[in-house]
């Protein structure tokens, strides 16, 4: 009763597996085996993968996988794609903000050119040219901060009518970031037009 098969008679099923494996199947037949549970399909999905055999196939492994996502996540990054932004742009009310901060114009975002014209200006040893540069960069910074006083106050108004109940934490300043960038650099990638509001 328990005494294991000889191999005579193994040998008769290996033969009639491999014939029934090298004829054609006819397409509108029946497959001859029940279709397999989604669990026992998974499992044999995972013996397949087979684990790496030494450390350097696991790095190989891991760096091509790290490569893919950093793929998917810039691909995002431009077409707006939620599912594979990073973690700091996910979610409605990040998005909202971001739609915010793009729909309008601000002054921060002219820093970076500014800053250059001003640094230039202040080399220039003709006249008060340094004395107009220290003038212009206190004009510039003034002009900043009141424009980023304005963007918290008007985005904290509007987040609190639109998502009384979402998490807000760190929007703002999320905001400020983004404003100090110039719209072209901006990542994700402006999805609104000026004067569009979101």
């Amino acid at each position: 009763m328990f005494r294991s098969r000889s191999k005579d008679e193994k040998a008769p099923t290996g033969k009639v597996t491999a014939d029934l494996s090298k004829q054609p199947r006819d397409p509108q037949a029946p497959k001859g085996r029940p279709t397999p549970k989604r669990s026992e399909a998974q499992t044999q999905r995972r013996r397949a993968v087979t684990p790496p055999l030494d450390r350097k196939e696991a790095m190989r492994r891991q760096r091509e996988a790290r490569r893919a996502d950093l793929a998917r996540q810039r691909e995002a990054l431009a077409t707006g794609d939620e599912r594979f932004l990073p973690v700091r742009d996910r979610g409605p009310v990040r998005r909202f903000v971001r739609d915010f901060v793009d729909s309008r114009f601000f002054v921060a975002e002219m820093f970076l050119p500014l800053a250059v014209v001003i640094l230039v200006l202040s080399v220039i040893q003709v006249g008060n040219m340094q004395a107009i540069a220290t003038m212009l960069w206190l004009g510039v910074i003034v002009l900043i901060i009141v424009d980023s006083i304005g963007l918290s106050i008007r985005l904290k108004k509007q987040l609190k009518q639109r998502f009384p109940d979402e998490p807000k934490r760190g929007a703002v300043a999320y905001a400020l970031m983004r404003s100090l960038q110039m719209r072209r650099l901006r990542l994700p990638k402006p999805q609104v037009k000026r004067g569009e509001r979101p």
